[in-house]
């Protein structure tokens, strides 16, 4: 549950209004722009859990309900709840976001006791990806002009005509100290906005000047194709700067986290299950141009663990579908050692990991100009495992002719065998390194053995922290599940239901989380009065007061039912009378065990009120037995 009444008093926003963008948000397609989804059956989607590293996908959608939660680590709710916590924006900009979307006109409460309110501003990252937008307007218009003539000749100059410049957006810093500046404020955005955004910075005098000047640019998107930044490459000689310059860290552009070309690649790399790994913007838009659609780059910062995260998610990378990660890198020492803190990272992955370097040491870039767009499709298809280039780059550095040369090697190449992912290929690596150093096998197995037993062995991924509130009711238990089965159809299924739902009362239901989601139920109106969806089943996540319990809601709200195909009024009834029953014979053991301690001669009316009390609830338990003929 989120803090929806204290945003929307803030923001002002109508209540009706936020329900419509519920209701009118398709949260599969605003999920599936930074999620890989497929079919989990039963009508719902599964996919690698943004919240958290996991093997195994989790992490459900329900389109039908316009919800998700993630089994793994307890996170769900609706599109408003994935944005606020996947894009970090508050409640009212993620309900501006989806209402954008949508192309629903919002409407703000005004206060009746004073002059209505003005519209409250746009959220903070509205308003920098605003500006980024109209700076990359600014730049584009000025690579046309007469000063952005180098700009030009260098894009022509690696291959790139004016059709692809377009396409990824290029443009030009001009050479002066406050245009961006003045052309931005002028369209509204103040001084703080552009200093937050990267865009501007102050000068000595105080006043704000350009961050980029006399460069080329490259806009920088997100997974969802808004503009958060910008890499710009020196052209001039006399510029004293490093040759790439990117936008600082700012609150919309975290370098660790973006990887440049994800927005164009993500349906090609979900589609192909297959990412590339390149170094620079211009060998993405090589790769891409060369019909290797799915190539990607980090921005001014090593690949490092959060970039895994990205991926994974895209790619669907899991026990179920492994995918293929291929790094382009230099053949010099630098790509080398790239490719090798690459292997460091290869645990993270499900998928397998492979390397492709160009025999003539180019980058795609490079051989696309000098080879054609064939030559890049080939560097990638001739591809090597990973661990196959890290094992002959360690035995490389050392003489194989000596003794010490050989035991050395064995020592260094040992734990890049230990981290092989896949067990069954270990064994078959330590025979090809044993032929590779000239050695008997056995020693060199040793040499694994003991490096997989060290403290560095492993590679299982990190065990997900506990939820603080996360509901674990035992669903070993027969009563427990038809209680859930109770409560799965009153979220999903209101409408069907309710009725049949809402006359079995509270105290029918045994497990404490449990019963805290029935009375939240209740005190939500009841599910008879509900039509189902997201803007129901958040209504009952707000109205209950046990957090374990409203995490439960957003996992009961996508947890398949347990029947084959759609329920229907019979298979209500049954599970209503399945859950009395469990009730209602508790209630006969303990009105049995009451009896047997009464004396019938002493307390003689007492005795025959709780036997006439016994034989009615036998009589009503053989009823509930016979409408639950079938069970679950």
């Amino acid at each position: 549950m989120y803090a929806e009444g204290v945003a929307v008093m803030a923001g002002r926003i109508r209540d009706e209004d936020i329900a419509l963008v519920r209701e009118r948000t398709a949260i599969a397609d605003v999920i599936s722009e930074v999620v890989t989804l497929k079919s989990a059956g039963g009508g719902n989607l599964k996919g690698l859990c943004p919240f958290h590293d996991e093997k195994s996908p989790s992490f459900n959608v329900s389109p039908a309900r316009n919800v998700f939660y993630c089994f793994g680590c307890g996170v769900g709710g609706d599109a408003i709840k994935f944005l606020m916590d996947a894009e970090h924006l508050s409640f009212v900009e993620s309900v501006e976001r989806l209402a954008a979307r949508a192309g629903i006109q919002l409407r703000y409460v005004e206060d009746d006791r004073s002059a209505p309110r003005p519209r409250p501003q746009q959220g903070q990252r509205q308003r920098l990806v605003a500006a980024h937008a109209a700076a990359v307007d600014f730049y584009r218009a000025q690579l046309t002009t007469a000063g952005a003539r180098p700009a030009r000749e260098f894009l022509a100059s690696r291959g790139f005509d004016r059709a692809a410049a377009e396409r990824y957006g290029c443009g030009f810093a001009p050479d002066g100290w406050d245009l961006l500046t003045k052309h931005l404020r002028q369209q509204g955005f103040t001084h703080d906005e552009l200093v937050t955004a990267g865009l501007s910075r102050p000068a000595r005098s105080g006043s704000l000047i350009d961050r980029f000047r006399r460069r080329l640019m490259w806009p920088i998107r997100d997974i969802t194709g808004d503009v958060i930044g910008f890499g710009a490459r020196k052209l001039f000689d006399d510029d004293d700067g490093p040759k790439y310059l990117n936008t600082p860290e700012t609150p919309i552009y975290k370098k660790s986290h973006v990887l440049y070309g994800i927005d164009q690649a993500k349906r090609e790399i979900a589609k192909q299950g297959k990412v590339v790994v390149v170094e620079g913007y211009t060998d993405v838009m090589a790769c891409h141009l060369a019909d290797v659609p799915t190539a990607v780059a980090t921005c001014g910062t090593a690949f490092g663990g959060d970039h895994i995260s990205v991926l994974r998610r895209v790619l669907f990378d899991s026990d179920e579908r492994a995918g293929e990660i291929i790094f382009t890198f230099d053949g010099d020492a630098a790509g080398q050692k790239a490719a090798l803190r690459a292997f460091e990272d290869d645990q993270r992955f499900v998928g397998r990991t492979f390397i492709a370097v160009s025999p003539d040491n180019m980058d795609p870039c490079e051989l696309r100009l000098a080879k054609g767009d064939l030559a890049v499709r080939d560097l990638v298809a001739r591809r090597e495992p990973l661990v196959d280039f890290a094992l002959r780059h360690v035995i490389s550095r050392f003489d194989l002719d000596t003794v010490d040369g050989r035991v050395e090697a064995m020592r260094r190449a040992a734990p890049l065998v230990a981290k092989i992912k896949d067990r069954e290929k270990r064994p078959e690596y330590v025979r090809k390194l044993a032929g590779d150093l000239g050695m008997e096998i056995e020693p060199v197995q040793r040499a694994v053995l003991n490096a997989a037993h060290g403290p560095q062995a492993g590679g299982a991924a990190p065990a997900s922290p506990a939820r603080p509130g996360r509901a674990t009711p035992a669903v070993d238990s027969p009563r427990s599940m038809v209680e859930r089965e109770a409560l799965k159809l009153a979220l999903q299924e209101p409408v069907l239901a309710g009725p049949m739902f809402d006359a079995v009362e509270v105290t029918d239901y045994q497990h404490p989380v449990h019963v805290a989601v029935r009375a939240a139920v209740a005190a939500a109106g009841g599910a008879s009065t509900a039509t189902g969806g997201a803007v129901w089943i958040e209504r009952v996540r707000d109205a209950c007061d046990d957090l374990a319990g409203q995490a439960l809601v957003g996992e009961l709200a996508v947890e398949p039912l347990r029947i084959d195909g759609e329920p229907d009024p019979r298979y209500v009834s049954i599970t209503m009378a399945r859950l009395q029953w469990s009730s209602v014979t508790g209630r006969i053991r303990d009105l049995k065990s009451k009896i047997q301690r009464v004396n019938p001669v002493s307390n003689k009316d007492e005795y025959f009120a709780l036997f006439g009390e016994l034989l009615s609830l036998e009589q009503h338990a053989r009823a509930l037995r016979e409408q639950a003929a079938g069970g679950l």
